[in-house]
Order: C-alpha cells, then structure tokens, then sequence
C-alpha cells in the first residue's frame, strides 16, 4: 500500500532551522535563493514563484494576520519552490542567512514607523545593510520600493554609505524582470497620488 500523500505547507519553524540555514535542507535542493523580507498578502512571493520555478524564494513577515493569508495562497497553489517563515527579519538575517548565499533580497514598502520615538524599530540601520551585504552573492541584488519620500531618501542614503553596494540605472527594468509586482496597497496609494519610489542596488 502506498504512503499517503503528504499536503504541502510552505512553513517554515524558525526555532527548528539550524544556525547557520542551510539552504539545500530546506528546499531540497541547491537553486539560487531569494528572499522577501515583509511580504504581506504573498503577492510577489506567488507571482515570482510561478514566473520562475527554477529558483528558490523564501519570505519573512512578522504580522499574523498576513502571513495566514499567504499561507492559504501559496498552500493552494502548491508552490514547493516558496517557503515562509513568521519572524523578526533583522535577526534572521544576522543569526541566520549563510554568508555569501543569497542571489536577492526583495524589501517593498518596509513600515517607516511613523512616530519619532518609534524610528528606531526602522529595519534599514547600517547595522542590518551590513548584514545584508555580508549574505548577499556577489553580484547579488538588493530590490526596494517605498511610498514614503522621506523614509527612502534614509535607505538610499544608508545604503549609498556602504561600499558594497552601487545603485543601478536600470532599476525599474531590473524589478519588472524579477518578477516585480504592484501589491494592493501600491495601487491603493498610487491611485491617491502617493508617489512610488524603487531602487536596485548591486553587491559589489
């Protein structure tokens, strides 16, 4: 008699990953990896894991109630190259990602944490950019999109201190071909005039 065949689920225990992840456990296999940090609803997770199978995307989100509803998504859809994972993403990147294994972080529409003594919980501090940098392929990419003039002028100016990282021309172009996306809330605010800023950055 044949085993039962087991449902898919896309999530991911932090507390049972090994330190350092080890990326062909937990995939199954040795694709390039690319990781979303705050995916919300699961769009661009779901859209770039269809687009492209041939590559491994995992995703980081703290809130709950989102991360439910991409779970649902991805569980039905069966996308065995997507996996999620509910955890602070400042700390998985530093405790966890291998050095040098990531081909892209995708970082769209990070919270700005509005009030002045909440800044501080904002994730792009040179601190995080250097663990990015550290975990990055190089040649790796780093995606970033806003619609917060204010907040991503900061992230362009804590990036562009580092000199790992070199920002590219062609950034729109660049996020159209990985598979970029607008989320719902992108449109909501494009529709209210809110203007939509993005950048790609290169590892050097």
């Amino acid at each position: 008699m044949e085993a039962p065949e087991v449902a898919f689920d896309p999530e991911v225990q932090c507390e049972a990953l090994p330190r350092p992840l080890e990326w062909a456990g937990l995939f199954g296999n040795d694709r390039p990896v690319e990781v979303e940090i705050g995916f919300g609803k699961g769009r661009f997770l779901i859209t770039a894991g269809e687009r492209f199978p041939e590559v491994n995307y995992l995703g980081v989100e703290r809130r709950l109630r989102y991360f439910r509803i991409a779970r649902g998504r991805i569980e039905k859809r069966e996308l065995r190259n997507v996996r999620i994972l509910r955890a602070d993403a400042v700390a998985f990147v530093r405790d966890l990602v291998p050095t040098a294994s990531v081909r892209a972080y995708h970082v769209y529409f990070p919270d700005p944490w509005w009030k002045k003594r909440h800044r501080k919980r904002r994730v792009f501090t040179p601190e995080w950019v250097d663990c990015l940098a550290r975990s990055l392929e190089p040649k790796g990419l780093l995606y970033i999109a806003s619609d917060v003039s204010e907040y991503f002028g900061e992230i362009q100016s804590v990036i562009g201190g580092k000199p790992d990282f070199r920002l590219l021309d062609d950034s729109e172009v660049r996020m159209e071909a990985a598979g970029y996306v607008p989320s719902n809330f992108e449109v909501k605010m494009a529709k209210a005039g809110h203007p939509i800023h993005r950048a790609v950055f290169l590892r050097a």
